[in-house]
């Protein structure tokens, strides 16, 4: 009985002495840092800064917190009678070619042992992207008429800003400004009538050019709530190939998992495919109030082996179909690097095997993981073309985001195969730029075609599309002369002061046939000041064009970018748009 009542006391004492610890972790600029790993040492607590590198912390005294970052000298703090920290890391450029070494190396991880490394040659990187070829000015009297379909995907941004924060030379091809633009939430309304997004527009001048105007067009999707939403029947489709065992990886993968297992409820059930050197269901669909169940399958994930994605795709879709719930949310969540090298290897194949499946009524979100062989062009086809949304998470701060505060548009799709048509009026538009959304244009026959596919619109989800015009009358060195054509004339009738008619089709989750809606813009009567929103993705926007080495920046440099979008930061509730600024600063 003594023995007992002192272990009692022992286990009481220490429940007492452990306290929250809270501070802000800075680099030696005075720069927050976003994303900072925190370790109680010989303990399971850890924590992680937020988007203002503050953080919370459970630890007693005597503790030794460790605070590690990518790029940067490890710092160990032990605790005595403090409870706030400033805590400065010194940053190391051989701790970040160390890193990067480890995490090209499907065969080690960031614990094991650094010796034999020859730095002077570092493993090939072999990241890949679609190559974008960007949009020109169109003068409206050859080509009226402007198609493409949305793009929710946000992976674009948090892909560069990883190579930001790494100190990475970024890829022209990585930088997609839609998805820079789009990664932001905007001041949309909610739609008031029976369709399932608000379209909102803007014209001003453009930030970059006096010569030219800046037309921006916005959706902005119905927020439903996550209990009105109908039952899920999800896969899970992990990748555990060799190339994803690294902390950024498989492990990030797994705190990510969890965080969407959360989120589950009865009605919602889950199963789990993994694939490596072959494919194999490692959870038989289970209830969504089994959450320790679901919990316990993730952590047993290891990595090895080659890649037999197209198995694994195969095999997640075969089981999704066999609980196809109608009238529910039927979906694979794909997580990799998307290193596929087994099996349907090719993208073409890949592509094939996607569109088939995409026929089941079985919607994809793709999650893209890890660097050095990541394969974002894989991935991207895999989502555009299964009727899926595609995000890239770089840190517990992106994993919360799109698998926790916006679970529901992560999840939920409310409208699909959502297309846009804009038709220039030629007496007051000379030529147009669509910016960014080169891998989403479509033919404009294609948008009356109910067969071709187009983008998914999810549950409170925003869509931006921002068009640079040149007004009748301006000359510009963008706009090339074209000898007037024989054949084709213009129509004399004045459409006074419209600028535009913008034209949506879209249909329902389970619905094969399109709705129309139209909407005219005018031309603005004086210049008016753009709002904060539009000021905002202008930065953003400049920002890409600049990562791009664009003719169309006009010159215009990294300042204005920092001055636009600090007279856009508006409220900024999470912080999302000073951290954008944080990382322009950072890049310059």
């Amino acid at each position: 009985m003594k023995s007992i009542l002192l272990l009692l006391i022992a286990f009481s004492f220490s429940q007492i002495s452990a306290r929250t610890i809270t501070g802000t972790v800075i680099d030696e600029s005075g720069q927050s840092l976003p994303g900072v790993n925190i370790l109680v040492k010989g303990t399971n607590t850890s924590a992680q800064t937020d988007i203002d590198g503050k953080f919370s912390i459970e630890a007693s005294k005597g503790d030794i917190l460790t605070f590690s970052f990518v790029g940067f000298i490890t710092e160990k703090i032990k605790i005595k009678d403090q409870t706030i920290l400033e805590v400065v890391l010194k940053e190391s450029r051989e701790s970040l070619d160390e890193v990067i070494l480890l995490q090209n190396d499907a065969e080690r991880s960031l614990s094991g042992a650094v010796s034999g490394i020859s730095y002077a040659n570092p493993p090939k990187n072999t990241e890949s992207y679609k190559p974008i070829e960007e949009n020109i000015f169109k003068r409206v009297g050859n080509a009226p008429l402007s198609t493409f379909s949305i793009d929710v995907d946000r992976a674009g941004y948090s892909n560069i800003r990883r190579m930001i924060n790494n100190g990475q030379d970024i890829p022209v091809d990585a930088v997609k400004i839609e998805e820079m633009v789009n990664y932001f939430n905007y001041d949309y309304p909610q739609p008031t009538g029976n369709d399932p997004f608000s379209i909102n527009t803007e014209v001003a001048a453009t930030p970059w050019n006096d010569q030219t105007q800046l037309v921006k067009i916005g959706l902005q999707g119905k927020i439903i709530p996550l209990d009105a939403v109908p039952a899920s029947n999800l896969v899970f489709l992990i990748d555990v190939s060799g190339s994803m065992n690294s902390p950024n990886k498989l492990e990030l993968l797994k705190s990510a998992f969890k965080l969407l297992t959360d989120n589950l409820r009865e009605q919602d059930k889950v199963a789990m495919v993994v694939y490596a050197g072959a494919a194999g269901v490692v959870l038989e669909p289970t209830s969504g109030n089994e959450k320790a169940k679901i919990k316990e399958a993730l952590q047993k994930l290891q990595a090895g082996g080659s890649t037999a994605g197209g198995e694994g795709i195969k095999m997640a879709y075969k089981i999704a179909e066999e609980h196809f719930i109608e009238g529910g949310n039927n979906r694979v969540i794909l997580a990799t690097d998307g290193d596929f090298n087994v099996g349907a290897s090719s993208d073409r194949a890949m592509e094939d095997l996607i569109e088939e499946k995409r026929n089941s009524g079985v919607f994809l979100t793709c999650l893209g993981f890890g660097m050095g062989n990541y394969k974002d062009s894989k991935i991207e086809t895999l989502a555009d073309k299964g009727n899926g949304n595609y995000a890239y998470i770089d840190n517990m701060q992106e994993a919360k985001r799109v698998l926790g505060t916006e679970f529901g548009g992560t999840i939920y799709t409310i409208a699909k195969d959502v297309k846009i048509q804009v038709e220039f009026n030629p007496g007051k538009v000379a030529a147009y730029r669509l910016i960014g959304y080169e891998n989403r244009l479509l033919n404009d026959e294609d948008f009356n075609d109910d067969q071709k596919d187009a983008g998914e619109l999810g549950s409170g989800h925003t869509v931006t599309a921002l068009y640079e015009i040149i007004p009748v009358g301006v000359k510009s060195k963008f706009l090339k002369e074209v000898d007037d054509l024989k054949y084709s004339k213009m129509k004399n009738k004045d459409f006074g002061e419209e600028l535009l008619t913008v034209k949506f089709r879209y249909k329902e989750p389970d619905g094969n046939n399109s709705k129309l809606i139209t909407k005219t813009v005018n031309s603005p009567e004086t210049r008016k000041e753009p709002s904060e929103d539009l000021k905002f993705m202008s930065a953003v926007a400049i920002f890409g064009m600049n990562l791009r080495e664009s003719e169309y920046a006009n010159n215009c440099g990294n300042e204005v970018v920092i001055d636009l979008a600090e007279a856009g930061r508006g409220a900024d509730g999470d912080g999302y748009r000073a951290e954008f600024i944080r990382l322009v600063k950072t890049y310059e």
